[in-house]
This record gives C-alpha cells, structure tokens and sequence, in this order.
C-alpha cells in the first residue's frame, strides 16, 4: 500500500484525494492546505485523515511514502523539489514548473535518489486518449498529416498563468502524447481582453520536422465550451469529443489519393474517399484513478511513469516557445526537444 501526503486541497485536490483513497493500492495519510476550512472538509469526508495547514509537516511525516501536489502553478518547482529531497516520490499538477531550468532541476534530483517523478497530464490516461495512440501506433490512421485540437469556454481567469499555460498544457501533453516525434518550431498568436488579466485567447501551431502539423485555439472567452480534436491521417481520420457522453472516438474511413502522371503536375489525379464510420469501444475507467493506480506501480516496481519528469519538461519545453512567440506576434520560435543528456546539460 503506497500511502500518500496532498499538498491542496482546493480546486483539483479534492479529485485527487478521492482517487487515491479508492484506488486499491493507495491511501491517503495527510492533506494539507492554507485554508483550515478547506483542509478539514477532507477530513469531514474521510475522518482518518490527518490535517495541517503546513506542507512540512507531511515531508516529515516517516508514515507518508508520496507526495501529490495541487498548488498554483508558482509553487510547483519549490515544493516538488522540497518533497523530492525528504525522500517522497512525488506527482506534481500540470504544467509541472514555471520554466525548462526548474522542470531538469527536478528530473535531476528525481534520478538521483531513484524517486518516482510523474507529472499529472491526466488526459493522458483517459480511455479516448489511448486509444488514439493505439490506433496511430498500430498504423489503423496511417501517415499522421495534422493535429487540430479546439478548447474553449466560458472559464475561469487565472492569474498565475495564461490561457497557454493552463488549457493548451492539455493539448500539447496529448499531442506529445499520441503523435510521432515532437515538434521542433512554434508560432503563436494571442491577447488580453481583460486589463490587467493574462492572455485569455490564444492559437498556436506546432512545426515537426516532417509535413505533420498541429494547431490548437484555446479561449477563455468562448459563450460555448468546446472539447474537440481531430487526427488526420493518409489512411483514416479521428474526431475526438470529449464532451460527448459515449462516442467520444469516431474514426472515419475518409481521406484522399494523390496519383502523379509521368508527364507534369497538370496530370495529377485527386481522388477522394469516402467510407464508414465507427466509433471503438473506450476503457470508461475515470482517467484520474488510472493514473493513481499507475504512480503506485511505478513506485512499487520502480517502472518509469507514462508521464515522467521527461516528458514534463518536454511540454514546458513547448509552452516556453509559445510564449516567446506570441510576445514577438507570432514570429517562429524554436522548440528544445529534450532528451536525457540535454537535461543534464541544462
């Protein structure tokens, strides 16, 4: 039984701390948060749990084996950090630090003391998620073409970060998730409609080295809310909903073929297709209880996380030159795609 200590008990916190007391190898110790009234509704809910308002007291606490922490995105570095040092395996929320410097900071000191590191891309772990990756990987969809990802609503302004930062965090954890490679270039596009207010409207489009392309809006200023990818391929297509109840996953047999004349491009022939559509069985297992299950394995078996510290900092990697683009409008701004010497490097 891996024991766990939460940091947060606020917006996301409450999932968090559901999930791993009903995961079967996984209980909760200890939460803390700032808020004694927040800390004690979790211990209203589950009355064996041990309440503090200081984190470090679950750093010191010898009966806690991880630690998972649901803090503004500010405090991520510093108390991953503080808990990794304590000796605590640690799941830290996305994204998992302000900048590519603290996120191979953490993944150094991870590796070092042969902790778990895993970072909470829960999309990840979602029945839809991986059965797009399975599809792709199985060569059903064929040459991927594109990735065109919407997320929009009506949310909530975050001040600690902008609309980059907090939904397309979800898109791009995905993308480096499902697709083939990572992308080597940027651009991105945004603004501020709210004075004083972070971006809260932004597009951005992904450069690979090969002719796949991925682009995703995300919008906090949309009268609907929107969940909706698409994967085009050479063989198939996917249209991903998340907000559809069942049928999330839709594969189309539709597509084109190109035949070139041995004379010039005037003899190109464009052929179009056009066949059924299915939508596949999904895992219905909440993404959130998968991925506790998962921490919990990667600690006791000492396996690497899906969504380890590596593949952390790749998304922050992408998320830094979106950035930099839409504070230069637009102009293309190199991805660092990370591996493990450069994290040493770094």
């Amino acid at each position: 039984m891996v024991r766990i200590g939460v940091i947060g008990y606020g917006y996301w916190g409450p999932n968090l701390v559901r999930n791993f007391m009903e995961a079967p190898d996984t209980t909760v110790v200890a939460v803390t948060d700032l808020s004694t009234a927040r800390a004690r509704l979790a211990q209203r809910r589950y009355p064996g749990i041990e309440i503090t308002s200081d984190y470090r007291d679950l750093l010191n606490n010898t009966d806690i084996d991880a630690i998972a922490i649901s803090t503004p995105v500010s405090t991520h570095y510093p108390l991953a950090m503080d808990a990794l040092k304590a000796g605590k395996h640690v799941l830290v929320e996305k994204p998992m630090a302000l900048n590519s410097g603290e996120a191979a900071r953490l993944i150094d000191v991870a590796e070092q003391r042969r902790l778990v590191l895993m970072v909470d891309h829960t999309f990840v772990y979602t029945g839809a998620v991986r059965k797009i990756r399975e599809l792709i990987q199985n060569g059903s969809i064929g040459d991927i073409y594109y990735c065109d990802s919407t997320r929009v609503n009506l949310g909530l302004f975050r001040h600690d970060v902008d609309v980059i930062w907090d939904l397309a965090v979800h898109d791009v954890s995905i993308m480096e998730h499902i697709l083939p490679g990572s992308p080597s270039a940027v651009s991105a596009t945004g603004g501020t409609h709210v004075e004083g207010a972070t971006a809260n409207i932004a597009y951005v489009t992904a450069f690979y080295d090969s002719s796949l392309i991925s682009h995703f809006n995300v919008n906090w200023l949309s009268p609907v809310k929107v969940r909706r990818t698409m994967v085009g391929g050479s063989r198939q297509m996917i249209v991903y909903d998340d907000i559809e109840s069942d049928e999330k996953v839709k594969i189309y047999d539709k597509g084109v073929t190109v035949k070139n004349g041995s004379e010039s491009l005037y003899n190109m022939m464009v052929s179009y297709r056009s066949g059924d559509m299915y939508a596949p069985k999904l895992d219905l297992t909440e993404a959130l209880r998968t991925e506790a299950q998962h921490f919990a394995e990667c600690i006791t078996t000492g396996s690497k996380p899906i969504t380890d510290g590596l593949s952390g900092l790749r998304v922050v990697s992408v998320l830094e030159a979106a950035t930099r683009s839409m504070n230069a409008r637009g102009r293309e701004q190199a991805v660092v795609n990370y591996g493990a010497a450069q994290v040493a490097a770094v």
